[in-house]
């Protein structure tokens, strides 16, 4: 499970680590634990941010908004900009998988130009972008 050296997390695998998910708990540990003693770097977009961080916001539970901010810094999370480079490598991604959403391309964009070697996801139909490899939380 280590051949990859610098992998991109979408946002539902940190939401289910920071919110403790018995489904995937155990599995989300080890492979954030795994992360770390083997060096690998840990990147994500400012689209997991705004994604993450809406319930927050709406609920007005701030301590989430802290712990993932405490964690994006333990974990030492590359947190990548969206810029043109990204938006037009998303459009690219979306004119080939039609049913692909906005935000899963970009994420996907991100990864790729950030020159991530894995994508970390809980969504199976982002496996049908073949030139990055996808690994879900199942495949832990």
């Amino acid at each position: 499970m280590t051949d990859f050296k610098r992998v991109f997390v979408d946002t539902s695998p940190i939401i289910y680590y920071l919110e403790n998910s018995a489904l995937y708990r155990d599995k989300i540990k080890h492979f954030f634990e795994m992360c770390l003693d083997n060096n690998i770097e840990i990147v994500t977009s400012t689209i997991t941010v705004e994604e993450y961080l809406v319930f927050p916001y709406a609920s007005g539970r701030m301590e989430f908004a802290d712990n993932f901010k405490r964690f994006i810094a333990y974990m030492n999370i590359q947190v990548i900009e969206i810029d043109c480079e990204i938006a037009e490598q998303a459009a690219k991604i979306r004119g080939k998988f039609k049913h692909f959403k906005a935000m899963d391309s970009l994420q996907i964009a991100a990864a790729k130009v950030s020159k991530c070697d894995m994508f970390f996801t809980n969504d199976k139909q982002l496996k049908q972008e073949k030139e990055l490899p996808c690994m879900t939380m199942d495949d832990l």
